[in-house]
């Protein structure tokens, strides 16, 4: 073996990894990106879950409770209601974690210890909100009775959708948006890319299809397929795992459907930026992690840093976690979610107009 000539093979290789720039920028990019997200958004500690209090007792030691609960820093109480109904409505909406509710005989309660002084509604939609529910009820309460009183009860947790507490109840409906990201990015992007290779695209150049036509064209034959991927996971979900669809099923796919466009317009945007069908696999990967560690899928959203929940309202995944558990687990309506909905759409029309921009500066 010559020394020398391997020197040159390992120089070549150098320089032509210096020219192409996406190949050098996702060898920096992808462990600094795993280095963040795993080592600063990636948070097993629940803090400031919304909640919505509900104080029927309005005494000095039930407003001083809920001081208390506060300065735990798990809860953050955005809402103050004046009947369970409403409670209801924003654990279907998607708008709290957990309710905490003082009775009207709060005081009483407390001093017989015969009953729990307070109850916890808690959304059981996402099993993470469950753990930090049991954090907070053996919140002591010991400090706001009298002495010489009977031992008190901890907090009742009332666990709504999930009362089982089945892993698989919150984890198959988030498995629907892990797969149609997976499949739906990288099939689009790969086979965008394997045209041009072919030299298809150069084909298409010399017919009067236009950048929109051309790119709805590629798309819609996937979309298909992610109603089908969608349609198995539901069916198997059911049969397998007993996980329940409270909501209209039609609400289901109009949100998978909204979603599947969202995950195509990325992968035609990724298709524009890859030379190679490698690249574009490269690139449908850099976008699966963020995706998949900050949309809420496998750690708690509400144990993030800010800035990381900023990033991950931006994820078109997060928001068809909502959407999908809230209708599948906690029959809500596309009405109820319709923040969701916009930001879907909002995502799907920016990224597909873009790529088909930069389709139609190729086809040019």
């Amino acid at each position: 073996m010559s020394l020398r000539r391997l020197l040159s093979i390992v120089v070549k290789e150098l320089r032509q990894l210096r020219r192409d720039r996406l190949t050098f920028a996702m060898i920096i990019g992808i462990p600094t990106m795993q280095l963040l997200l795993f080592g600063f958004a990636i948070n097993l500690d629940i803090r400031h879950l919304d909640a919505a209090l509900l104080d029927a007792a309005n005494t000095a030691r039930s407003r001083e409770l809920v001081a208390e609960l506060a300065s735990t820093r798990v809860v953050a109480i955005r809402y103050r209601v004046n009947h369970p109904q409403e409670l209801d409505a924003l654990l279907r909406q998607g708008r709290i974690s957990v309710g905490i509710v003082i009775p009207a005989d709060f005081e009483a309660r407390l001093e017989r210890g015969d009953r729990a002084p307070l109850q916890m509604v808690v959304d059981g939609s996402e099993q993470v909100v469950q753990q930090a529910a049991r954090q907070l009820a053996a919140f002591p309460l010991e400090r706001l009775r009298d002495p010489g009183a009977r031992p008190a009860h901890t907090a009742e947790i009332v666990n709504f959708y999930n009362p089982e507490r089945r892993a698989a109840v919150n984890t198959v409906p988030g498995l629907v948006g892990v797969i149609l990201t997976m499949t739906m990015v990288m099939f689009t992007a790969m086979a965008l890319v394997r045209e041009r290779e072919r030299g298809n695209l150069e084909m298409l150049i010399a017919t009067p299809v236009s950048p929109w036509e051309l790119t709805i064209g590629k798309v819609l034959p996937f979309v298909a397929i992610g109603l089908v991927q969608v349609t198995v996971v539901l069916i198997l979900g059911k049969l397998i795992f007993a996980v329940p669809i409270r909501g209209l099923l039609i609400e289901v796919y109009a949100a998978a459907l909204l979603f599947i466009l969202a995950s195509l317009s990325l992968g035609v945007f990724l298709s524009t930026l890859a030379r190679s069908q490698f690249q574009a696999m490269q690139l449908a990967f850099f976008t699966f992690l963020p995706q998949i560690l900050l949309s809420g899928f496998m750690f708690p959203f509400a144990g993030m840093p800010r800035v990381a929940q900023w990033i991950a309202e931006i994820l078109p995944m997060t928001h068809f976690l909502r959407l999908i558990r809230g209708i599948a687990l906690r029959g809500a309506g596309l009405a109820d979610l319709w923040q969701e909905l916009v930001a879907l759409t909002a995502f799907t029309a920016i990224v597909l107009s873009i790529a088909v921009m930069r389709v139609s500066k190729r086809l040019d």
